[in-house]
């Protein structure tokens, strides 16, 4: 496969504003004018490209944000929403109905868990959990009624890596959908290149890098995004998730130094991931060789960007976790806190947290230790200091 460079597909855009602005213009408006009443008609009727009608539907803002978002993953669009979690309930319901099935990973976000688990059996739609490692049982799972196979690059928390080329396959042969989360791995993996049909985003973690704002996006061909909109029966338009094109104006500037921070949390992220090794500490990291989706991963992701910011410790128990925690905020190696991608350290225990919405049975099942401490590697410019005040806390946390 060419080689693909994420960063340099954002820079090439050519956005600025109506008055030359070098950054393009917020348009800070609910609904636009037509010269014609006719061009309102046809565009209602889905018969006019390129025209605005209400932001509900599209607005400037939001367009040149989702424009950035296809070139840097090479779909030929993409669809902006209010959160994550929109993006990913918009683009499941825009795919499925009353009486279709879809194939999930086990190992997956809380929320998105919920969702398919405890939300869609009220629609009368099937979901069969598997493990996404064993393809074998991916391909069991498939039925007449299958429309979906979900899952993410790299799963939260247990940070497997997902055969995306090998699951394309799969859902091409059967006629279905492959979507895959990207969230911890943008720029690092591009799904849609490996045969991903849908990818989609929690645009406020990595992508924004802030943690001011949350957002969403879809990512896919033209007629999936254009579905999505559709005034009588797109997801989307109907359940009207908007961004606000403020957000969404803050989000694509911050888009043009993704890469640069990608390069530091992976950087930053194996450093860690290595010296825990070497101090005999359980960790988990794809970018170690002895992660058993190492050469997967290698084979799968852009060069330049690194495995990602994401990595995991056992501290064997709740309690030895939460007191690792609360001594590494006190030692200033960064917070407490859930989400991701921050340029502070962020860290949770993902079992009484983000995946509590996982039941416990599941969460053994799945091999989730109750002392699972998951870390979102921050910035720092000097990590060794970082892994000292780390180290520290961990002793102090076996005494």
């Amino acid at each position: 496969m060419k080689k693909f460079d994420p960063s340099e597909a954002i820079q090439d855009l050519k956005q600025f504003g109506e008055y030359g602005d070098v950054n393009p213009s917020i348009t800070d408006s609910a609904t636009y004018t037509f010269l014609e009443a006719k061009t309102m008609v046809d565009t209602f009727q889905g018969e006019e490209e390129g025209c605005f009608l209400y932001s509900r539907h599209w607005n400037p803002s939001n367009k040149y944000l989702a424009d950035a978002l296809a070139a840097m993953d090479c779909t030929e669009s993409a669809w902006v929403t209010a959160s994550g979690m929109a993006a990913i309930t918009n683009a499941i319901m825009q795919i499925c109905s009353h009486g279709d099935h879809i194939i999930t990973s086990i190992t997956t976000y809380g929320g998105t868990f919920a969702f398919l688990k405890n939300y869609l059996p009220k629609f009368n739609i099937e979901v069969s959990f598997v493990n996404i490692d064993d393809l074998e049982s991916v391909q069991a799972a498939i039925k007449h009624n299958t429309r979906l196979i979900y899952t993410e690059t790299m799963t939260n928390p247990m940070l497997q890596v997902s055969n995306i080329p090998v699951l394309a396959k799969m859902a091409d042969k059967a006629g279905i959908k492959l979507m895959v989360d990207n969230t911890f791995t943008p720029m690092i993996v591009s799904p849609a290149r490996l045969g991903a049909h849908i990818v989609v985003y929690s645009l406020t973690k990595f992508v924004n890098g802030k943690n001011d704002c949350v957002a969403g996006a879809i990512c896919a061909d033209a007629g999936f995004i254009n579905s999505l909109s559709d005034v009588n029966t797109g997801t989307s338009m109907l359940l009207g998730p908007v961004l606000d094109p403020m957000r969404s104006s803050s989000i694509l500037k911050n888009m043009h130094t993704l890469h640069i921070r990608m390069q530091q949390h992976s950087k930053n992220a194996l450093y860690l991931a290595e010296a825990f090794q070497k101090e005999g500490v359980n960790v988990t990291y794809p970018g170690l060789p002895m992660h058993k989706n190492h050469q997967l991963m290698k084979e799968m992701m852009n060069q330049d960007y690194g495995f990602g910011g994401m990595i995991a410790i056992d501290m064997t128990t709740a309690e030895r976790a939460n007191r690792f925690m609360e001594l590494m905020q006190a030692e200033g190696v960064g917070y407490l806190a859930v989400s991701l991608g921050y340029f502070k350290t962020l860290f949770s225990n993902s079992g009484k947290s983000t995946s509590s919405e996982v039941p416990q049975d599941i969460q053994e099942a799945m091999g989730m230790s109750e002392g699972l401490v998951r870390f979102s590697v921050g910035l720092d410019q000097n990590i060794e200091k970082t892994f000292q005040r780390i180290l520290k806390c961990a002793k102090s946390c076996q005494n």
